[in-house]
């Protein structure tokens, strides 16, 4: 079994509420992913935490540091977690940088620390799916819709990811 890199940018999937402010906040912890991961007694994997912003703060300079730490990974298989609302411009990005790769990108729009379930099943379907994936490529993972990147796209008025007619 090949390890997979696992890189974690933050977004909502990660959100902790921070009592003191009275606000949900973006830890540079990988705490929620590792929570779902003991679970996985057979999976061989590397995380490494970078961005730790919210995906409407995520900018080109932080994509570029998504490409070097994937650049700089043995690895061939990659899940990304990211935030929902840019996780399609980073895919698109990361396309023009990475050919060699298997990237699937997933996040959660509920927290984790709120509710798990959503982001253990994004997790959960994501791993499943790079471990049989034989084709490079960037595919984007949520709601039970594995597939490559451009064919999906989030559906803002029922706050679901669907496929593109």
């Amino acid at each position: 079994m090949n390890k997979i890199l696992i890189i974690n940018t933050g977004g909502t999937f990660n959100k902790k509420y921070d009592p003191i402010k009275g606000e949900l906040k973006v830890p540079d912890d990988s705490k929620a992913i590792e929570s779902i991961l003991k679970y996985f007694h057979n999976l061989k994997y590397e995380i490494k935490n970078i961005v730790h912003k919210d995906s409407l703060d995520i900018d080109d300079i932080n994509r570029k540091e998504i490409v070097e730490a994937i650049k700089n990974s043995k690895q061939k298989s990659i899940l990304i977690i990211h935030g929902t609302d840019t996780m399609s411009e980073t895919a698109e990005f990361l396309e023009k940088y990475i050919e060699d790769r298997v990237l699937l990108i997933t996040g959660a729009m509920t927290p984790f620390s709120i509710n798990p379930i959503e982001a253990t099943a994004n997790l959960s379907a994501s791993l499943g799916y790079l471990l049989g994936i034989a084709q490079n490529g960037v595919y984007l993972s949520m709601h039970g819709l594995i597939k490559e990147h451009s064919r999906v796209f989030k559906n803002r008025k029922i706050g679901i990811f669907e496929e593109k007619k």
